[in-house]
């Protein structure tokens, strides 16, 4: 937990889960600087925050926090970002109703008077939620958007030109900018949103090959198959019978689309931290499954919302990156709840890069771990719950 000193007031923040050995912040020097700016204690005049106030993308609720007074409503893709904004409002004794929740598959609010944007990893994610959220801006909204200066692109200056209107950054604050955006008359917003795409899968994919898969913007991987889950697909084991199979951390769902094709009578559970992901993966399974195939979408932390013992099979992939962080404590969360959720002799199946050693931390949660097919970039292994 860490301490963040903003223009009003001085709040312990933490990203969620809580982990006291996690060194990393709940937030960063973007949205210190974007605090600062609203308070005006950057040489420029405070900003007036009336009205209906939106947070785009907070990504550990440390925006959403400093502005409860406020009663903001936060949009978020990130179930963990949701946990961790409830969470730090309780921690500094804050009303837990004063922010308003919504995901990014929610319809948006009629009308914004303050647009407050935390720059996503995503460029494809910012221009979706913009073409979403634009036609609630009014002239006058205040619309200010803030990153890592490594964060910020032209391409991100443009597409605020394209769907908000005039725009200009900031110089650059330890290392962090910010961006202010003038809405424009709708008449001058060009082109529909594109999202989600649709593409097909390859012939070389194996069981699944020829389904259509629909990503949903900010989904890894949005108009082609990576080549992770390809080697994936080519190595998922044979099974068949009424089993619970769970495609954690499943993206557009592709992999537990596969295992559906592969054995009609399991019954799948995908699960995702992702909103975004969970509306591709199930869009992709209701695409493509067959007639009868039984499926249940689940935002959490991992399996965390599942029975233990209550699953034969998990197929994971797991990320190692968080933001711009790289970090095997996803993994090992995944891991962990995977052992936790599997019966006697359930099996995880996991791929993942060579040289991120899996092997040996998968050997420490379930004792055993075997190498079931390998190439010079990733692995596929297998573990049994004892």
């Amino acid at each position: 937990m860490n301490r963040l000193t903003t223009p009003w007031r001085e709040l312990d923040l933490a990203r969620f889960p809580y982990d006291p050995r996690d060194q990393l912040r709940a937030w960063d020097a973007a949205d210190e600087y974007l605090l600062r700016r609203l308070a005006g204690t950057d040489g420029e005049a405070a900003v007036e925050l009336g009205g209906r106030i939106v947070v785009l993308g907070d990504r550990w609720g440390a925006l959403s926090t400093a502005l409860a007074e406020h009663r903001p409503t936060l949009v978020t893709d990130s179930w963990l970002a949701r946990r961790a904004t409830g969470d730090n409002l309780e921690r500094n004794a804050l009303d837990a109703g004063a922010v308003r929740v919504l995901t990014t598959q929610d319809p948006p609010p009629e009308r914004i008077d303050a647009l407050l944007v935390r720059v996503p990893k995503s460029l494809a994610l910012l221009e979706d939620q913009l073409h979403r959220l634009a036609p609630a801006l009014r002239p006058g909204t205040v619309v200010l958007g803030t990153g890592m200066a490594k964060e910020i692109h032209t391409s991100t200056l443009k597409l605020f030109e394209r769907l908000v209107g005039p725009t200009r950054t900031s110089l650059a604050w330890r290392k962090a900018r910010l961006i202010s955006a003038t809405p424009a008359p709708a008449a001058t917003w060009t082109g529909a949103n594109p999202w989600p795409l649709r593409w097909t899968l390859p012939a070389d994919t194996g069981g699944p090959a020829g389904a259509t898969v629909v990503n949903h913007a900010g989904v890894f991987c949005a108009e082609r198959l990576d080549i992770g889950t390809r080697f994936f697909l080519r190595h998922l084991p044979r099974r068949d019978g009424p089993e619970h199979v769970v495609d954690l951390g499943c993206g557009n769902g592709v992999v537990g689309l596969a295992a559906a094709l592969g054995n009609p009578q399991a019954r799948l559970t995908f699960t995702d931290e992702s909103f975004q992901a969970l509306a591709s993966a199930e869009a992709t399974f209701r695409a493509n499954a067959p007639a009868g195939a039984r499926a249940d979408f689940l935002a959490g932390d991992g399996p965390a919302g599942l029975a233990p013992g209550s699953a034969d099979l998990v197929l994971n992939n797991p990320p190692f990156h968080s933001h711009q962080a790289t970090t095997d404590a996803t993994a090992r969360r995944m891991f962990t709840g995977a052992r936790e959720v599997l019966r006697p002799g359930g099996e995880l199946w996991v791929v993942g890069n060579r040289h991120l050693g899996y092997h040996t931390l998968l050997r420490r949660v379930f004792g055993n771990c075997d190498l079931i097919a390998g190439d010079p970039k990733f692995v596929v292994l297998r573990c049994v719950r004892r």
